[in-house]
């Protein structure tokens, strides 16, 4: 059905879903996965070792870690097949989908029940991110795009990569092309590259947030939680 001006608007919620609503990293898992099934070398692991074995002993910063598998990612996903890619996305699905926190998961549903238009915006490839968000419910995924050539093989280039990385821009292009309203808008991150589209919604929730999240969200007065073990904890 074509969308006309005076369409009733839906309220958007907008979610990250690494940390935030997938109680891992899926660009972690979808590494792991690779290295199992055989597409990456086991020696991939020691491109980061030293930063997982510095964020285990608290001794290092997990964006340190994260940012050292996305290299390595990078540097190793060239020239791999589509198929390959897609074999290892299904297996991370398949074992990780129900891995959620409790908190998000169940805000997701309250927030579908009411008829919100649900946006993910995440960092991770969109190969993984999109099955992912999707096996949720979400309406709309934006995730890192990985290129492919004509022989179906990943050229290690990212497509739009200035637009994925702006969750900011992306909102607003969404709420564009969606027919949304920010007016009760919802909004669910974990690190400082959230604070763009915190910023823009009427509710903005920092959920187990980091430590440059939660000084702003202190500051700005945003609702704060965390889950630890089975207990949620309203902070703020």
């Amino acid at each position: 059905m074509k969308k006309t001006k005076n369409a009733k608007k839906r309220k958007v919620a907008v979610f990250d879903i690494d940390g935030t609503v997938f109680r891992s990293s899926l660009l972690i898992e979808l590494v792991n996965a690779l290295i199992a099934g055989g597409v990456f070398s086991p020696k991939v692991r020691n491109e980061y070792s030293a930063e997982y074995k510095l964020w285990l002993d608290r001794k290092g910063a997990y964006p340190d870690y994260i940012n050292a598998v996305v290299v390595a990612f990078d540097k190793n996903i060239k020239g791999v097949k589509e198929k390959e890619l897609d074999a290892a996305v299904k297996k991370v699905i398949l074992a990780q989908k129900g891995r959620l926190y409790r908190y998000t998961r169940d805000l997701i549903g309250e927030l579908k029940n009411k008829n919100y238009y649900m946006l993910a915006i995440s960092h991770s490839p969109m190969y993984v991110v999109g099955r992912f968000a999707k096996e949720l419910g979400f309406d709309k995924v934006y995730g890192m795009l990985l290129e492919a050539d004509a022989k179906k093989q990943i050229t290690g280039k990212h497509m739009y990569k200035d637009l994925i990385l702006d969750k900011a821009k992306i909102l607003k292009r969404a709420i564009e092309k969606e027919n949304l309203t920010l007016k009760g808008s919802v909004g669910v991150g974990d690190t400082e590259s959230d604070i763009p589209f915190l910023k823009m919604v009427d509710n903005p929730i920092c959920f187990n947030p980091n430590s440059a999240l939660y000084r702003v969200a202190m500051k700005k007065g945003w609702r704060i939680v965390a889950e630890r073990k089975d207990v949620i904890y309203k902070i703020k």
